[in-house]
C-alpha cells in the first residue's frame, strides 16, 4: 500500500457523518498587499454574519495575524505534531471570538511523520470541522513550494493584488506556477481576486481585466473578480493599533468593501464544494510524501 493510499484510508476511517468546515485560503503573489489584512477583516465579517471562524496563519516566520490581533498565541501547530496538544489547545481567541492557529514551521515537517502520528493530527484536524463554519487559511506571500501545496488543496483560492506593476506580474507568476502544478485541478478550484489599496471600485475591475486578459489567453484557468478594496488611511491607522478596522471603524471604506466582500462569499446562489481541514491537510501531506 503506497503512501498516498494510506492517507485516504485514514480519512476514510474518521469519515463517519460529521460537519464539514468551508476552507478558503488567501494567498498574494508579493508581500506588502494586503493580504493578511484580507484574512483578518473578512474573518471579522463572517463573524458577524453569524460564522464561526478559525485562521490558520500559515506564513511560517511571520507572526502577521496574532500582531494584527495583538494577541500572543501560547501554542502553535508544532506544539500539535510534536508535543501532543490537541487542537483546542492551540486555537488562540481574538477579537469577537475569531480564532487562529499559529502554523510555526510545523507543517513543513509534517511528511516524514510516521502513520500513528499523521492519524493522530488528521482526527485533530477534522475536529477543526466541528468547531468552526469556515476557516481561513492565511498562506506565505509568492510563488514557494509550501505556498503553492496549500493552493493545490484548496477549493476556494482569494489572490489579493494591487494596482503596483510588481503586483500584478508576481500575481500572474503565482497564477501561472498554480496552473502547471502537477496537481491543480482546474475543475475544482475557484479562484477569485481582491483588488486592494485602489482609489475606486472601477480601478478594481480595471486590474482584474487587465490581469484576466493574460490569464484567459495563456493559462486557461477560471478566474473572477470578487471585489475592490479602496486606498483608506483608517486601516492604516487600525493596523498600527493592531486592530481590524472592521472592529475599530465599522463605516471606514475598506471595512464597508470587505463586508460587501464577505456578504457576496455567503451568497448561497453559489453551489460550493466542501471537504474540510482532514482532506485539506492529507492532500498537502500525500503530495508531500508522493514528492
Amino acid at each position: 500500500m503506497d503512501q498516498a493510499e494510506q492517507l485516504r484510508n485514514i480519512i476514510k476511517a474518521n469519515s463517519q457523518p460529521r460537519p464539514v468546515a468551508r476552507v478558503i485560503t488567501v494567498t498574494s503573489g508579493k508581500g506588502g498587499v494586503g493580504k493578511s489584512n484580507t484574512a483578518i477583516n473578512l474573518a471579522i465579517h463572517f463573524r458577524k454574519m453569524g460564522q464561526r471562524v478559525i485562521i490558520l496563519d500559515a506564513d511560517f516566520g511571520l507572526a502577521n495575524i496574532e500582531i494584527m490581533f495583538g494577541a500572543v498565541p501560547k501554542h502553535n501547530l508544532c506544539d500539535l505534531i510534536y508535543q501532543g496538544k490537541n487542537i483546542r489547545e492551540i486555537i488562540t481567541w481574538g477579537p469577537m471570538e475569531v480564532g487562529f492557529i499559529s502554523g510555526g514551521s510545523g507543517i513543513a515537517g509534517m511528511s516524514n511523520l510516521s502513520r500513528d502520528y499523521l492519524t493522530y493530527i488528521i482526527q485533530n484536524l477534522a475536529a477543526l470541522d466541528a468547531i468552526a463554519d469556515i476557516i481561513i487559511v492565511d498562506t506565505g506571500a509568492g510563488i514557494s513550494d509550501a505556498v503553492l501545496e496549500f493552493l493545490v488543496a484548496s477549493d476556494e483560492i482569494i489572490l489579493v493584488t494591487t494596482p503596483e506593476p510588481t503586483s500584478i506580474t508576481d500575481s500572474y507568476s503565482l497564477l501561472k506556477a498554480l496552473s502547471r502544478h502537477p496537481r491543480f485541478s482546474a475543475e475544482s478550484s475557484q479562484v477569485k481576486m481582491i483588488a486592494n489599496k485602489v482609489e475606486k471600485e472601477e480601478d478594481g475591475y480595471s486590474l482584474f481585466n487587465k490581469l484576466n486578459a493574460v490569464v484567459a489567453r495563456y493559462l486557461k484557468m477560471p478566474f473572477s473578480f470578487l471585489g475592490a478594496v479602496p486606498q483608506d488611511a483608517l486601516l492604516s491607522k487600525a493596523v498600527m493599533q493592531q486592530t481590524p478596522v472592521s472592529i475599530q471603524t465599522p463605516t471606514a471604506k475598506s471595512s464597508l468593501a470587505y463586508e460587501t466582500i464577505a456578504a457576496k462569499l455567503m451568497n448561497k446562489d453559489v453551489p460550493l464544494r466542501k471537504r474540510g481541514m482532514a482532506a485539506f491537510f492529507s492532500h498537502i501531506v500525500s503530495g508531500k510524501k508522493m514528492g
